[in-house]
Formats: structure tokens, C-alpha cells, sequence
């Protein structure tokens, strides 16, 4: 499979002159979904909204005077005059709210993680093809300044061969934080802290290191275990096609509140830290005969009152979209790249016993995304 490279420092849709702007529809109106709301409504139009919740579909249609719907067939089959759905649903129903879409004849923008399930991935990449629409994956982290920086770099090979990664994530997320939702830290909607805090880690992983090939994980639930129905803490051993070797130390238990979301890269020619608690400050850098000066300020995190989410760039995902839409641009994180995520984490939580102290492991040098589909 060809595909196109995206560089994000050449986005700017404000040097394009749209004679019409893009419609959309959101379907999930729920908190991530106002942040989509927001920017289509600075960049496009917000044509219709959807929940099986009617207050929360009617409110969000109310504010950005779009029609209501609480079903998605109801939407697909009476509001015709748009061309892009956004799925803001469940983990879980991004897949089966995907395809019903693409079926629609509508492009889609499918929120993180793509799905939970490899095969589900694979449904929605095959209905794309068929309906000859494009399918954009929500992976905002990959317009962060210091990200951009060191993609940069990597593509000019100014590190040189890749030896170690190291991916940390400390975040807090309480019993009132799943409390307060009916589907978060349950596996059929939310799939595991993987896929719905620090999926948007793992992508990056796979976007600046390449795919793995090799894992080893120790898993543990320690201070969730009456409120969700997975781990809330993992250390992962990660081996990648291209030799480099990784670790991933993930928890939900930082105590009180975020505390660090950083990649560190080793390579022959340098070191680098992307850090912070949201990777939005290049913490350390030593390149032989290069340095990264004056980054700009990038955008702040989610903010979703008592906690906070990644760095908010949805403006930057509308932005391309408007851009392949209108001027032939190349999407930003294609539904390939979005399974690749999945299954990374697939292999991560397949190698994991998901008890307290207890690890799997697992050399997956013959793996491949053809035979995961075909076993199913």
C-alpha cells in the first residue's frame, strides 16, 4: 500500500478560499463532541447532531442552530445535505457508527481510538473503499509543535538509527471520572486505558519508531478494582520492525491529578524528550550539529472541568479536512494508520494476563495485519 506523507507544519486552511464551506454531522454529543461542535462551526457549518440521549442532542443542536436526531438511522436517512460525519460516540461503536456512515455516502471523521477491535478496523477501511470516501482518524497529539519538531528531524534522519524509546504516561483519572459515564471502563464500550486515555501515545510510537513486532506486558487494576473492568496501571516491552527496542509505563493512579505524558528517543546522533503532562514541551535535546529552536506555542490541553484530556488540536483535524476535501491534501491519519494503533494495542493486551503482578509474553516477528483479519 502507497501511501502519501503528511507533514503537519503545511497545514494552514486559512490560505484557502472556499466558495463553500464543508458541512458536517456530529453523532455522540457528548463532551468531546462540543469540541468538535466548536471548530466545525469556526470552519464549516454543523448541519445535524445525533444521541440516543435527547437532552444532550437537542442541546447541542439548540447552540449551533443544526437539526436534532436521536438515532443514527433517523439522521442518515432524513438529512441528506452534508458531507462529513463525525462519530464522537463509544469506543466501542465507532466501528459499526463508521460504516453506517461511509454506507450513507458521507466521508467520516472517526474520533480515538478507531475501534477496538482489529477486524472492526478492517469493516471500516473496506466500506471506505467501496463507498470511495475518506476516512480521517482523530490523532491530534501529531500537530503538537515539539511532536512536529522531532518528526521533522526523524524524516531527515538527523538522529540517525533508532536504539531505545521510552513512553511514559501518568495521568489521573478517579472513580468519579467513570462514575460519572455509562460506558467508560467497561470492556465492550471502552476497551481498556490503552485505547481510551493513551491511544493517542501509542500512535505516535508508531508514527515516529515504526510497527511492532515483539511485546511483553505486565498488567495490574490497583486502586479501580469496584469501578472498571480492566487495568488501571501496565508496563509494556516493546520490540520494533526496525530493531529499536521500547518500554511503555502507563498508570491512571497519579495522585491527584496529571502528572507526565512524555516520549524519549535514543538514537546515534542524538537524544531527544518530548514531555510535560500532555507531550507539549521539548524537555532535552542533544543533536550531533543541530538544535530545535523556537517552537511555537501550541494549543492548550482538553479541558473538561474537574480533569484534562491531550493537547486540543481538533482545530488543526478540521483544518485538514477542509484541505483534502477542497484542495486535494493528504489526510492526516488515514484509517491504515488507525488500525495500526489498534493493533498494537492488541498485541499489548493479547500478551497481558490482566492480573496484579501476573505477565504474558510473546514474540510476534511473523505477525502480520492479513492473517490477525483472516483468523477471525
Amino acid at each position: 500500500m502507497l501511501l502519501k506523507i503528511f507533514f503537519p507544519e503545511k497545514l494552514g486552511v486559512h490560505k484557502y478560499k472556499m466558495k463553500n464551506k464543508i458541512k458536517f454531522a456530529v453523532v455522540g454529543c457528548g463532551r468531546i463532541a462540543q469540541r468538535h461542535a466548536e471548530h466545525i462551526s469556526k470552519l464549516g457549518i454543523l448541519k445535524a447532531v445525533c444521541d440516543v440521549n435527547e437532552v444532550k442532542s437537542t442541546n447541542l443542536g439548540q447552540q449551533y442552530n443544526a437539526s436534532s436526531y436521536f438515532s443514527i438511522d433517523d439522521l442518515l436517512n432524513n438529512e441528506k445535505d452534508f458531507d462529513v460525519v463525525s462519530v464522537c460516540t463509544p469506543n466501542g461503536l465507532h466501528a459499526e457508527h463508521t460504516v453506517k456512515a461511509l454506507n450513507a455516502g458521507f466521508h467520516v471523521l472517526c474520533e480515538k481510538p478507531m475501534a477496538i477491535r482489529v477486524d472492526d478496523c478492517y469493516r471500516m477501511i473496506r466500506a471506505a473503499e467501496v463507498a470511495n470516501k475518506n476516512l480521517f482518524i482523530v490523532k491530534q497529539n501529531r500537530f503538537n509543535p515539539p511532536v512536529v519538531a522531532i518528526k521533522k528531524i526523524l524524516a531527515e534522519g538527523r538522529l540517525g538509527k533508532l536504539h531505545n524509546v521510552q513512553l511514559n504516561c501518568f495521568w489521573n483519572r478517579d472513580a468519579d471520572y467513570y462514575q460519572q459515564s455509562d460506558w467508560k471502563g467497561t470492556k465492550l464500550l471502552d476497551g481498556g486505558t490503552l485505547y481510551t486515555q493513551f491511544s493517542h501515545f501509542i500512535d505516535l510510537l508508531y508514527w515516529m519508531v515504526g510497527d511492532v513486532v515483539g511485546v511483553q506486558t505486565y498488567t495490574g487494576n490497583y486502586l479501580h478494582d469496584d469501578t472498571i473492568e480492566f487495568e488501571d496501571t501496565g508496563v509494556v516491552l516493546l520490540k520494533f520492525l526496525n530493531g529499536a527496542i521500547g518500554s511503555i509505563n502507563y498508570t491512571v493512579n497519579s495522585y491527584s491529578q496529571n502528572m507526565e505524558g512524555s516520549i524519549t528517543l535514543f538514537g546515534e546522533k542524538g537524544t531527544v524528550k518530548i514531555g510535560g503532562q500532555y507531550l507539549n514541551i521539548l524537555e532535552y535535546q542533544l543533536i550531533e550539529n543541530y538544535s530545535i529552536k523556537e517552537l511555537p506555542k501550541g494549543n492548550p490541553a482538553n479541558n473538561y472541568g474537574q480533569y484534562f484530556g491531550s493537547m486540543s488540536n481538533h482545530d488543526k483535524v478540521y483544518e485538514n479536512i477542509i484541505d483534502v476535501l477542497t484542495n486535494n491534501g493528504t489526510i492526516a491519519t488515514n484509517g491504515y494508520e488507525g488500525m495500526k494503533t489498534v493493533e498494537i494495542i492488541n498485541k499489548i493486551y493479547t500478551r497481558a494476563s490482566g492480573s496484579n503482578g501476573k505477565s504474558s509474553t510473546s514474540d510476534y516477528e511473523n505477525f502480520s495485519v492479513t492473517e490477525t483479519i483472516s483468523s477471525k
